[in-house]
């Protein structure tokens, strides 16, 4: 039997998790090596080559709205990239950064409510007290004077909230008002080329940054075979591969309920961080990271429940 869009979409997801957690390792590898921004620019701009190819009849086909939509959802992502990348290159611990990214899982229901105007369940006000919690522990040991990669990471958490948002509406077809009150029906824009614009654009936007505040010479004149693969892994695996699946997976659902399963990442990346760079945290970050990662759970309280109830009663009936 056939697993309905919603079930489909949440599989995705799990799997577009693993993707996401295994590139932290490959890009923290690489920024070690070059500069960031730089690095973020060929990891994006290389990916979006390789989709454009593949999506070129389709995006000829586009009309100047979704265009513009598909250029606008891949300008916002490349500013949450520019500050994702910044952090990571500051970060002294890549899980607990992964855990400050993950605070946007929280604050995608917050955006969609009071911009959007989409209903929410009420565990999301519940949840938040708990994530500002989380995050203050994470910051204790420098008595609330945050580094700068958790900085980072938090302001690139709250820019992937808005983009999961609109990559959701740009992905689903919708009916708008305008400022006139005219209904406006926004055709949906297929995965492949909405994945393939938003990725040069990041890369365009990281590009221009690059170009602007950071030294290439020392990178291009002493490059290490092994940068090559980084890069290369990070553009196929985690940026070509990863966000292709999670924009079709998107597009099953035109909700963002289906946002809860993207809280596996950060557990992903401190177990991937632990066997790959040895890293350990303090108590309280630990603490941080649990009242973080309860956040997240209760914000979707909702919907795990019913996911417990149907495995149980699947398996009274099996």
């Amino acid at each position: 039997m056939a697993l309905p869009n919603a079930r489909k979409s949440d599989l995705l997801l799990v799997c577009v998790t693993l993707m996401a957690a295994i590139s932290w390792m490959f890009s923290k590898e690489a920024v070690l090596l070059m500069p960031p921004l730089l690095f973020i620019a060929l990891r994006f701009l290389l990916a979006g080559t390789i989709l454009c190819v593949f999506a070129a009849p389709s995006l000829i086909r586009l009309n100047r709205d979704q265009l513009k939509r598909g250029a606008g959802v891949g300008l916002v992502f490349g500013v949450a990239m520019s500050c994702w990348v910044m952090g990571l290159f500051h970060a002294t611990h890549v899980g607990e950064g992964a855990f400050l990214v993950s605070l946007g899982v929280v604050i995608v229901p917050i955006i969609a409510r009071f911009v959007y105007k989409e209903a929410q369940p009420v565990s999301t006000w519940f949840a938040i007290p708990v994530a500002v919690a989380g995050l203050a522990l994470l910051s204790l040991k420098n008595g609330f004077r945050p580094e700068v990669g958790q900085i980072f990471f938090v302001v690139a958490a709250f820019i992937f909230a808005l983009y999961f948002n609109l990559n959701t509406r740009a992905a689903n077809q919708r009916t708008e008002r305008n400022r006139h009150g005219v209904e406006i029906e926004k055709v949906r824009i297929p995965t492949l080329p909405l994945t393939a614009i938003a990725l040069m654009c990041v890369g365009t936007v990281t590009l221009t940054e690059s170009l602007l505040l950071e030294a290439w010479a020392p990178t291009f004149s002493d490059f290490p075979p092994i940068l090559a693969l980084w890069i290369a892994a990070s553009a196929i695996v985690g940026t070509a591969g990863r966000f292709l699946l999670q924009t079709y997976a998107q597009s099953l659902s035109a909700h963002s309920h289906g946002v809860v399963f993207l809280v596996l990442e950060p557990i992903w990346v401190a177990v991937f961080a632990t066997l790959w760079f040895g890293e350990s945290m303090a108590a309280s970050q630990i603490a941080g990271c649990a009242l973080i990662f309860a956040a997240l759970l209760i914000n979707r309280w909702g919907t795990l429940r019913k996911a417990l109830k149907d495995w149980f009663r699947n398996r009274k009936t099996a």
